[in-house]
């Protein structure tokens, strides 16, 4: 058992020693009193400073200090301790200063021995119930803290009162700033205010509302929204208001997956349609594609101006490029509808992506846009050359043609980890709009005026059929950057 430590701050030694006896002498079996004594100010915050203490007895007048000023620097010095003044005579506004001071209890001179012992008894217990519910809260705040989901605390005004770990991770913000801030407008989308408030009002009126209520969760300063399904309750402590608790679980993923799971059910269901499709539609392609030919060679062989000829040529030139686009939409449908598997042979990835950037170097130095390449040597993984070479070569096209007014193209590959590897692709483009951020690798979804919306669907397809993940980051006014990463295969 711990034992209770007493200190008694009083420059006349005889009474210090009576306080002690009567003390100790009033302990009963079971219990551990320590008492110390101090004659003056400074010696006894040095004891305080040394080992604390649990109550202090102070003397009113001493040598050096003011009991009642010595109240905080003794609590300071010993926190969760309690201070009882003794004087030999103490008028009202005494009294009140002592209690605003801090002061537990003041005794009068001379006091009855069992009056001082139910005194010290009383700030003893007093002591230790704080020393315990600051172990405990200290106990619940390392479990809130180390739990893999939110766990908020909104007052009733919806201003934060608690903010954990993993809430603060996904905020972007420390606990100690998010204290205080208005929870809904600070992180929650404008378009879910309104669902959110409701549950929370549903919780203050003592309704326990069900984990079914989903809100968007937006990281401070940098427009990255999460989706987050919250489990709302009132507190039922007495005396806490209307304070209501929250855990959010945060199904990010999760709702990515299931609509992965979606679309890639729906294109397969399509893909004998598809197969069906192409073929009625790759033939009359290819007979206008001939036949569009054929015209061009009648057009040479007429005599009109050489303005006329040129101005037919260029129509043709037009519908042949509209047919070629088709046939392009095509095979990217085909593609993504019936992906057939993926080779598993040796790549040089670092030679791989070298390749692509030579193709397209010609390009990137039409756009003004620098290429800034780093590539860790000895960088390979088992996979589909070709189907990999095709998710390079999309993204760094994508990368090019966001930056029409030039700009830096930065390209890393290298390991990520034991057994995965990285291939970053980052532009210094406007960015991606954090309102359509989430849907870039939908099918047909682009911000193209001639874009199939196909190609990172594509992307993400053949990165899903080598195990491999794909995330984009984007800042508007910044650029964007893809990291694919692999696994080796070995």
């Amino acid at each position: 058992m711990t034992a209770s430590r007493v200190l008694i701050v009083d420059d006349n030694a005889d009474l210090a020693t009576t306080l002690r006896d009567v003390l100790v002498s009033a302990t009963g079996d079971g219990e551990a009193l320590v008492v110390d004594v101090a004659e003056s100010g400074e010696s006894a915050l040095a004891r305080a400073k040394e080992t604390g203490f649990d109550v202090a007895l102070v003397d009113v007048k001493l040598p050096d200090a003011s009991g009642v000023d010595l109240i905080r620097p003794l609590r300071e010095a010993s926190p969760n301790s309690e201070v009882v003044l003794i004087t030999g005579f103490a008028s009202m506004d005494a009294a009140i200063a002592a209690l605003r001071a801090g002061a537990f209890a003041m005794i009068l001179k001379s006091f009855r021995p069992d009056e001082l012992v139910t005194t010290v008894r009383q700030a003893l217990t007093k002591a230790r119930l704080q020393r315990e519910r600051e172990e405990l809260e200290r106990r619940y705040r390392a479990v809130v803290d180390l739990t893999d989901v939110v766990v908020i605390a909104l007052d009733a005004q919806d201003r934060v009162a608690l903010f954990n770990r993993k809430a603060a991770e996904l905020a972007g913000v420390s606990p100690d700033a998010a204290v205080g801030r208005d929870f809904v407008r600070a992180w929650i989308p404008r378009d879910d205010h309104a669902r959110l408030g409701e549950a929370l009002a549903a919780a203050r009126r003592g309704k326990r509302v069900q984990s079914d209520v989903e809100t968007g969760f937006v990281a401070t300063g940098a427009g990255v929204t999460r989706r987050v399904r919250w489990h709302l309750g009132p507190a039922v402590d007495e005396g806490v208001g209307e304070l209501v608790y929250g855990i959010g679980i945060d199904v990010t993923e999760r709702r990515a997956l299931e609509k992965r799971a979606a679309d890639a059910e729906a294109l397969s269901a399509m893909g004998t349609l598809a197969l069906n499709l192409a073929h009625e539609i790759r033939n009359p392609l290819n007979a206008a594609k001939l036949q569009l030919h054929l015209l061009g060679k009648d057009v040479d062989k007429l005599s009109p101006e050489a303005e006329t000829r040129a101005s037919l040529h260029r129509r043709i030139s037009i519908v042949g490029d509209e047919i070629a686009r088709l046939n392009r939409l095509l095979s990217e449908f085909l593609e993504l509808a019936r992906p057939r598997g993926i080779r598993r042979e040796p790549v040089h990835v670092g030679e791989l992506v070298g390749s692509v950037l030579s193709l397209e170097r010609e390009s990137a130095e039409a756009r003004g846009v620098r290429i800034v390449s780093d590539f860790a040597p000895g960088v390979a993984a088992i996979g589909d050359a070709e189907k990999l070479r095709q998710v390079v070569l999309n993204l760094v096209v994508n990368a090019l043609e966001a930056m029409k007014d030039g700009g830096v193209l930065t390209v890393r590959v290298g390991p990520d980890g034991g057994e995965r590897i990285l291939i970053a692709i980052e532009d210094t483009g406007p960015g991606i709009d954090p309102s359509v951020r989430a849907q870039v690798f939908d099918p047909f979804f682009t911000t193209k005026e001639a874009g199939t919306g196909l190609g990172l669907s594509i992307v993400r397809k053949i990165v899903d059929q080598h195990a491999g993940d794909i995330r984009l980051d984007s800042e508007l006014g910044k650029g964007t950057t893809v990291r694919v990463t692999i696994p080796t295969g070995r």
